[in-house]
C-alpha cells in the first residue's frame, strides 16, 4: 500500500508541477496576447491617421484635378482663337495674293498696251517724216 500512496504522491507532484508549467504557459500567453492587442490598438490608431492624411490628400488632389481641368480649358479656348487668327491671317494673305496677281497681270496687260501705242506713235512720226521729207522734195505739189 505504500506504493500506492508513493505512486499518488509522485503523481500528486507531477500534477502540481505541470500545472505550474501551465500556469506560467498562460501568463506568459496572456503577456504576450496583451501586446498583440497593444499592437493592434497602436496600429489602429496609426491607420486612422494614414486615414485621415489619404483623405485630405484625395481631396486636395481632386481639387488640383479640377483647377488642371479649368486651366485646360482656358488654353483650349485660347489655342483655338489662335488658329482663328491663323486662319484669319492666311485669309488676308490669300487675298493679298490675289490682289498682287490681278495687279501684275493688269500691269502686264496694260504693259503690252504701252508698248502697242509706242509702236503706233513711232509709225505716226515716221508717216510724218516721210511726208515732211516729200514735202520738201516736192514743195509745189498741189495734193500735198
Amino acid at each position: 500500500m505504500i506504493i500506492v500512496y508513493i505512486s499518488v504522491a509522485v503523481v500528486a507532484i507531477a500534477f502540481f508541477i505541470l500545472v505550474i508549467y501551465l500556469i506560467q504557459t498562460l501568463k506568459s500567453a496572456t503577456k504576450t496576447l496583451n501586446n498583440v492587442a497593444d499592437t493592434v490598438s497602436s496600429l489602429e490608431k496609426q491607420l486612422q491617421g494614414v486615414t485621415r492624411e489619404t483623405e485630405h490628400l484625395l481631396q486636395k488632389t481632386n481639387r488640383l484635378a479640377d483647377d488642371i481641368h479649368d486651366k485646360s480649358q482656358a488654353l483650349n479656348t485660347m489655342f483655338d482663337s489662335a488658329k482663328e487668327l491663323g486662319q484669319s491671317v492666311q485669309t488676308v494673305n490669300n487675298s493679298l495674293k490675289k490682289v498682287s496677281n490681278t495687279v501684275a497681270r493688269q500691269s502686264d496687260q496694260q504693259s503690252a498696251q504701252v508698248a502697242q501705242v509706242v509702236q503706233w506713235g513711232n509709225a505716226a512720226i515716221d508717216l510724218y517724216s516721210k511726208w515732211k521729207e516729200k514735202k520738201q522734195q516736192h514743195p509745189n505739189d498741189v495734193n500735198s
